[in-house]
């Protein structure tokens, strides 16, 4: 299960074995205590990612600002689409 559908197919017909292979490839770590969310570091920014029931949950932290941004994508998204905002950062 390591091939991931085309790039444009929405999220809700990746199995979770392939979001979860997906956010792995993009450097997320999952968090050992809340098995639903992942963690990304970038050196101006993290981020939280929580696969939730209905969407994509994201919490940004951003180093230079101090700042705390929230965003959240539908399962109806692309993986495409969710990839560039999501990685792009705050």
């Amino acid at each position: 299960m390591n091939t991931l559908p085309n790039p444009q197919t929405p999220l809700y017909n990746h199995a979770l074995p392939q979001i979860e292979a997906w956010l792995q490839q993009q450097g997320c770590v999952r968090d050992e205590t809340d098995i639903h969310c992942w963690e990304l570091e970038h050196p101006q920014w993290s981020a939280r990612i929580c696969l939730d029931i209905e969407e994509l949950q994201i919490t940004y932290r951003d180093r230079r600002a101090g700042t705390v941004v929230q965003r959240s994508f539908k399962y109806s998204c692309s993986r495409a689409a969710v990839e560039e905002a999501i990685f792009a950062g705050p």
